[in-house]
């Protein structure tokens, strides 16, 4: 189907928000000549949304659903890009608003750079009056959370390693092999990384506008990066290196806190040492919630911030280390890797 775009969606149990994602991407904008498809790929929902995607379905012959037995991400990904139609792939997901004009934004970056995949910022909102929440979404934003990743610079138009959901032309997509169904997590970056090695650029356009709905509970933001750690083992055990270094900082920052706390009994030096370390990073964190969440404004907020850094930073440590010892004792991915966290 020539001259349409097709918005590729991965959902399982989303019963509370299906409807308003749906009315929010149909209602996208797109230029003249330019037609919209939507397929939701369904990893065998059991709290009712399957029933209203077959009502939304049935409303709106531009949406239309598959079934994803697999139930991962990656398989959802790939069953959708096997059905659509559209010589344009826009990825999109269920707790993400999205501008009006996203999905135009994206057909219009990648005509515009050629680059092989595109995308917007990922900037995290969420309910002022939830304070965790807020506290967190504040965490995702900033340069000390991200490693200074160039994906959570709003302002930022430019080549990165890697974009928030993404855009890309089918025959791209097709060509490079879709997504790798065996990262149940980071299988986005897996992809990013594959298109810069194979010679395509990834761009980000300060244009492509969405808000991505955060996780509201430290244990949830802490299990999501305990995940997001532990398969970037498996991208860099495929690929033999990783797309940046700051994808070991966390790993490293847990692994030296974890040898000396073990070696402090029988060493001062150690002792010391463990104390030097906790008590920097301690004040660079609270540092950087200050540039977010000033303390003399937000006080509460601004200690939340330091505790969703810190939930950010250990969980990816340790499920980086776990992966590593899962993939030294050749032992396959548990529930705790597989299962999604929202």
């Amino acid at each position: 189907m020539p001259n349409t775009v097709s918005v590729i969606v991965p959902c399982r149990n989303e019963a509370a928000h299906i409807a308003a994602f749906a009315a929010s991407v149909l209602a996208q904008r797109l230029p003249a000549g330019l037609a919209l498809e939507v397929v939701v790929a369904d990893g065998r929902s059991d709290d009712g949304t399957r029933e209203r995607l077959h009502a939304l379905a049935a409303a709106d012959v531009r949406l239309r659903w598959i079934d994803n037995p697999a139930r991962t991400t990656p398989v959802a990904l790939n069953r959708a890009i096997a059905v659509a139609q559209g010589e344009w792939i826009v990825r999109m997901d269920v707790h993400t608003t999205y501008a009006d004009d996203y999905v135009a934004q994206c057909v219009a970056a990648l005509q515009a750079t050629g680059a092989t995949c595109v995308g917007g910022p990922w900037r995290a909102v969420a309910d002022e009056g939830h304070a965790v929440a807020a506290a967190i979404a504040a965490a995702f934003g900033s340069r000390f959370g991200a490693g200074g990743a160039a994906s959570r610079r709003l302002d930022h138009s430019g080549e990165v390693d890697t974009v928030y959901l993404g855009a890309w032309r089918r025959d791209d997509l097709l060509r490079l092999g879709a997504f790798d169904e065996a990262f149940v997590r980071n299988q986005d970056d897996e992809l990013a990384l594959r298109i810069v090695r194979s010679g395509g650029r990834i761009w980000q356009s300060a244009a492509i506008r969405s808000c991505y709905v955060p996780r509201a509970s430290f244990g949830a933001l802490f299990r999501q990066f305990w995940q997001y750690g532990y398969w970037k083992v498996a991208v860099i055990r495929k690929h033999r290196l990783p797309a940046s270094p700051r994808h070991l900082v966390p790993f490293a920052f847990v692994a030296t806190a974890v040898l000396l706390a073990l070696a402090a009994p029988w060493s001062v030096l150690a002792a010391g040492a463990l104390a030097t370390l906790l008590g920097v990073y301690a004040a660079a964190a609270l540092a950087a919630a200050a540039g977010v969440a000033p303390p003399w404004r937000h006080p509460l907020r601004w200690a939340a911030v330091a505790v969703a850094f810190g939930c950010m930073h250990t969980g990816y440590g340790l499920g980086f280390a776990r992966g590593l010892l899962d993939h030294g004792l050749r032992r396959r991915a548990g529930a705790r890797a597989t299962t999604l966290t929202r």
